[in-house]
């Protein structure tokens, strides 16, 4: 993964965007069961600037790379489902790198 192309930089986020949704899987517990707030807090908030930057980010290499319109759709949508930006990375971002 060569961080200097704005590709690598999209594998990095969309597996850290993965990241943090995921870790929501273990604040949400504390925060609902337990009456711990301030993980989920952190976590929310770094979630969502990820989120953000995956989606420009998705838009700045689509338009760079002359992407389709399904390809930047599946990428985008990736960002709303657990594990999936984990998926595109594998089978559409690592192989166009």
């Amino acid at each position: 993964m060569n961080l200097k192309t704005q590709l690598g930089q999209l594998r990095l986020l969309a597996i850290l965007e993965g990241i943090s949704y995921l870790l929501f899987a273990v604040t949400m517990p504390l925060k609902r069961i337990y009456d711990i707030p301030e993980p989920n807090y952190y976590v929310g908030m770094i979630h969502g600037v990820l989120f953000m930057l995956y989606c420009l980010w998705v838009v700045i290499v689509a338009k760079k790379m002359n992407w389709n319109f399904k390809r930047t759709i599946i990428c985008l949508a990736a960002s709303l489902f657990p594990f999936t930006t984990f998926i595109v990375d594998h089978k559409i971002l690592k192989p166009a790198s």
